[in-house]
């Protein structure tokens, strides 16, 4: 783990703004704040289809994740409810927002052609390693916590071994790739902003949005197509190799798999560990549809 800018070492109630190409971002999301000793703080801002996941979907609901569903039928009364309801319970708060609204995909070059007519189509810049930011949900949680936030950080994650032979961008790593070292580092850039920062009104938060993107994108240009070979593969800057050491990785490692060990090596258990999921599965579907 390869990290650029600043990150501060003390807990921050914060929102998170990333670009999104994978699964694994959600976990780069972990990676910072472990770092910062505030892995329970993390939130996400998530897809309304991703409630019904096994378990997981209300697991996400009931540690302070919010769900959202696109364009039209973006309800922004319910989710500034839910982060009041969150702030009034004093909730540490590390919110997720990948703004692009869905992955940066070179194998779906609709996607990204969509999006780049749309920035043309508005007057603004052209994108080529990120797509055209949204900006209702960023601007709903920071004008919902402005006076609750200490900062926003701005993230750009870039993953090596993501260029094919041609030196074309080709797909991010999945998670089953990314823990099996098929790629080998990631980059990680962390822009501090303060909040005095971002214009309040939506229309000059899109704006303020999509230079944020704008950067991101010069920074990926550089990453991957930088003329310079030795330039390539690496953000400009300053950079630390940050590693963690084995006391906040063993000890959660040796308890989870104990545990689930402990339930796979016995038939009642293993009979607990079915039951679990299944009507686990069950309730928690039936819950996040009546209280969102």
């Amino acid at each position: 783990v390869i990290i650029y800018g600043d990150l501060p070492k003390n807990k921050e109630n914060v929102i998170y703004l990333s670009n999104h190409q994978c699964t694994v971002d959600w976990i780069i999301a972990d990676m910072l704040a472990i770092r910062q000793n505030a892995l329970g703080h993390v939130r996400y801002v998530l897809k309304d289809g991703l409630k019904w996941l096994p378990l997981y979907g209300w697991y996400f609901s009931q540690h302070g994740g919010v769900y959202v569903k696109r364009s039209a039928n973006f309800n922004e009364k319910e989710m500034r409810a839910k982060l009041r309801a969150q702030m009034k319970a004093e909730t540490p708060m590390y919110l997720v927002i990948f703004p692009e609204g869905t992955r940066y995909n070179p194998e779906i070059p609709k996607v990204i052609a969509d999006s780049q007519s749309f920035a043309e189509k508005e007057g603004l810049a052209i994108l080529k390693h990120v797509l055209t930011p949204r900006v209702k949900a960023t601007h709903v949680a920071i004008d919902t916590m402005k006076d609750y936030l200490d900062a926003v950080y701005d993230v750009t994650v870039a993953y090596e071994g993501t260029v094919d032979h041609k030196g074309q961008r080709k797909l991010a790593p999945s998670m089953t790739e990314f823990l099996c070292k098929e790629c080998p580092r990631v980059h990680i850039f962390i822009d501090r902003i303060e909040l005095k920062d971002i214009p309040e009104e939506q229309v000059y938060m899109r704006r303020w949005l999509h230079e944020r993107f704008e950067i991101k994108d010069k920074l990926l240009i550089e990453f991957y197509d930088a003329k310079d070979s030795k330039r390539r593969n690496k953000f400009p800057g300053k950079s630390v190799h940050s590693k963690l050491s084995l006391k906040k990785t063993l000890p959660s490692l040796l308890f989870l798999g104990g545990l689930t060990a402990s339930m796979l090596l016995t038939e009642s258990g293993r009979k607990l560990y079915v039951k679990t999921w299944i009507y686990g599965t069950l309730i928690g579907c039936l819950w996040v549809s009546i209280k969102p």
